[in-house]
């Protein structure tokens, strides 16, 4: 699969985690778009049209949740990655009704994140 004509929107309030996902998609040959914030991000999807988000769920402002539901109706085809710290993580339905299903959940720290790199695979060949 050839990675730069792939855009991933990486949303993650921790810029560390941000910038590790960024170099390491960009060193596979993605193109790559973060935000710090679902509502930044929402703001990205007016000029950026990604074909994966990688999206954390605890987020300041609006949840990683509400911001998958709300990127969905700004474009549907847009498909997610749940990158999460948290171990609980429930996946809701309304994010299952999207196409969301548990292969998309990732817990962090990613001890190989040639994992994300499948999982993008794994969703752009659906």
């Amino acid at each position: 699969m050839l990675y730069e004509s792939i855009t991933v929107l990486v949303v993650d309030d921790e810029e560390m985690v941000r910038e590790n996902l960024e170099v390491y998609l960009e060193d596979e040959g993605f193109q790559v778009v973060t935000a710090g914030s679902g509502e930044e991000a929402v703001a990205l999807l007016a000029t950026v049209t990604p074909d994966v988000g990688i999206i954390d769920m605890r987020l300041p402002g609006i949840s990683g949740n509400d911001f998958i539901i709300k990127a969905h109706s700004i474009n549907p085809a847009l498909k997610y990655l749940i990158h999460t710290g948290s171990t609980n993580y429930k996946l809701p339905v309304e994010l299952m009704n999207i196409g969301v299903t548990h292969d998309d959940i990732y817990i962090k720290p990613l001890q190989n994140m040639d994992m994300l790199v499948k999982g993008i695979e794994r969703l752009l060949a659906k």
